[in-house]
């Protein structure tokens, strides 16, 4: 499974994930092969691309739960975004708190890990699809660290509003990648999130509790300065600020984005566990017990330079797996440093098509020529 931007779309490919329209109705299932008219309808919908099928990849398995959860995001972007609206027009947002409660009732109360799978963002709904998975994300982690139901229901609902400066972001400006932004730019996106830090900083109705969460939140993951309270609140190291910081990263890092590919759970999860970085890592813990990273059937790319295919999940670190190398077909224990030899799992694999592609000068190099019979050429082709 690989992701392409839409631009790189063609005739003929097959979707690896499920398209769905604006009202959550599903257009085009997985496996679908996409067509002209699908493409253009993809450029319609403004997504930023999709994830394809190689060309002789199976249609990966998905369970009854894996299903639900892809229905469940797709339903729930519409709640999200009634909630978002209100609360940016500074409107009372009357089905907050019961879409929070179905969250939990989903998602904070289960006793096992599940896939957390992304979903396909545009320009427009990307803000309103990462409060939710950002939201699904902090009830997961809430319940593995056995916050009591208020506070689980508080960093939820924090979840959902914290970043809702970005909701008040230009298209245009979403769309700019980050290498193409001038200091203007920055000043600009930096002013967006300022005001959205105020406007939940001054919501009228909103729990203490909720909003000291989702404006700590704010502030330390876009850097805003100026209020010296929040900075001491913020060294106190919250136990419901930390669960969203977390989320909220995690997903920002897998997610889609105009600028780069969506970085593999592996590579957001490192980061997470660098100290440097500055997360509770028994928050991160939190993290790694409620969704599946390197779950068997996983091929990834070894240090040694080999591929190969996770068996068994590591008994101690989740990035230290068995994995059964496609070299020599042995298996390796990445958790025995003596066995292993410190060799380490780099990322999950990009692509399981092995064939080089051939640059059609060189190949010019190695071609034939006609030679009369009875002659021969002292040019050589290789």
């Amino acid at each position: 499974m690989i992701f392409l931007k839409a631009d790189d779309l063609k005739t003929g490919m097959r979707l690896a994930k499920p398209i769905y329209n604006k009202n959550g109705v599903m257009l085009y299932e997985r496996n679908s092969r996409l067509t002209s008219q699908g493409i253009v309808s993809i450029h319609n919908f403004g997504l930023i691309g999709v994830y394809i099928l190689e060309a002789a990849e199976p249609v990966p398995p998905m369970s009854e739960e894996d299903i639900e959860f892809e229905r469940f995001q797709a339903m729930s972007v519409f709640s999200i975004k009634e909630i978002l609206d209100a609360v940016s027009k500074q409107k009372e947002p009357k089905n907050m708190y019961p879409f929070a409660n179905q969250v939990i009732k989903q998602y904070g109360t289960l006793h096992h890990k599940i896939n957390f799978v992304q979903n396909l963002r545009s320009a427009e709904d990307a803000v309103y699809k990462h409060a939710l998975n950002t939201a699904i994300l902090c009830a997961l982690i809430s319940k593995r660290v056995n916050l009591e139901f208020k506070k689980q229901l508080d960093v939820v609902v924090a979840g959902i509003l914290y970043d809702i400066g970005n909701l008040l972001v230009p298209i245009t400006l979403r769309k700019m990648k980050a290498s193409e932004m001038d200091d203007e730019a920055k000043d600009k996106m930096y002013t967006y999130h300022f005001a959205g830090y105020q406007l939940i900083n001054k919501f009228y109705d909103l729990d203490p509790n909720v909003r000291r969460t989702a404006t700590l939140a704010c502030k330390e993951l876009y850097r805003l300065t100026g209020d010296d309270m929040a900075q001491e609140l913020a060294d106190m190291k919250i136990q419901e600020v930390e669960i969203l910081k977390v989320a909220a990263v995690f997903d920002n890092m897998t997610a889609m984005k105009y600028e780069e590919e969506p970085l593999s759970e592996i590579t957001a999860l490192r980061y997470l566990q660098d100290e440097d970085n500055g997360f509770d890592q028994s928050i991160v813990r939190g993290l790694v017990d409620s969704i599946n990273i390197l779950s068997p059937g996983t091929c990834v790319e070894l240090s040694n330079g080999d591929r190969g295919l996770v068996i068994a999940e590591g008994p101690i670190n989740v990035l230290q797996p068995f994995v059964l190398s496609f070299k020599d077909n042995q298996v390796i224990n990445l958790s025995d440093e003596r066995s292993s030899e410190g060799v380490q799992v780099v990322d999950i694999m990009k692509t399981m098509d092995n064939r080089h592609v051939l640059d059609p000068d060189m190949l010019k190099n190695y071609q034939g020529e006609e030679v009369a019979m009875g002659h021969r050429s002292n040019k050589k082709h290789f």
